[in-house]
């Protein structure tokens, strides 16, 4: 009896050994396929990344006399207007006020500044172009920079469902106005709301007065 209670025991366990391994091996060929899959994915995305890099050196190069400055981030930078008195850039905190125009590496306009205008961004704190988040930080007050973003800094794989199309590199042209911390802009801005706007005076027009020049005749 005990005999036959040993072989049932050991049956059972050899029957659920046997069917964790054929759970284990079925499940196999999916990570297969997605670790297949995920290194194709990366292999285009290096491939990608290079073919608009050398496209945005051909613009570098094409224009030899406007210096380029390479950011840690990848993209390229060039100043129009710099600020070299001001030391002081935009952190998290801060409440940043600028205008941009984006164009593409044609030199094309996609929007202009007049369309986006005005931008206020508190900066690291909105879901603002990945390039323009860190580009910001890098400007001055008055500062205008030529930012030239590849499209994993821009909108990337699917632009932005209007004129920016799929995978599109970018040229930015950055002008910072100002920037200041948020208790001061938040402080502004009640003081905006509590001062009632005073109108003018009125100014009360002087009645014409009519001078007769006809004789008066008997």
């Amino acid at each position: 009896m005990k005999n036959s209670k040993q072989i049932a025991i050991v049956f059972f366990m050899l029957l659920l050994i046997s069917s964790c391994k054929q759970q284990q091996d079925a499940r196999r060929p999916i990570s297969q396929a997605s670790g297949s899959f995920m290194k194709k994915s990366i292999a285009r995305n290096k491939k990608l990344v290079a073919t608009e890099e050398t496209k945005i050196q051909t613009l570098i190069k094409s224009n030899p006399n406007v210096v380029y400055l390479a950011s840690k981030k990848g993209y390229w930078y060039s100043y129009v207007t710099r600020n070299e008195i001001d030391t002081l850039t935009p952190k998290k905190g801060d409440v940043a006020f600028f205008d941009y125009e984006i164009k593409d590496l044609k030199g094309t306009i996609i929007y202009s500044e007049l369309e986006l205008r005005p931008q206020i961004y508190y900066v690291d704190k909105q879901n603002i172009m990945m390039g323009l988040r860190d580009g910001i930080k890098l400007m001055r007050k008055n500062e205008k920079v030529n930012f030239l973003f590849p499209s994993n800094m821009g909108y990337g794989y699917h632009g932005d469902d209007k004129k920016i199309g799929t995978n599109q590199p970018l040229i930015c042209t950055v002008t910072l106005r100002d920037f200041k911390s948020e208790a001061v802009y938040k402080k502004e801005s009640q003081l905006k709301v509590k001062t009632p706007a005073v109108a003018p005076p009125v100014k009360l027009e002087t009645p014409a007065v009519i001078k007769t020049t006809d004789t008066i005749t008997q």
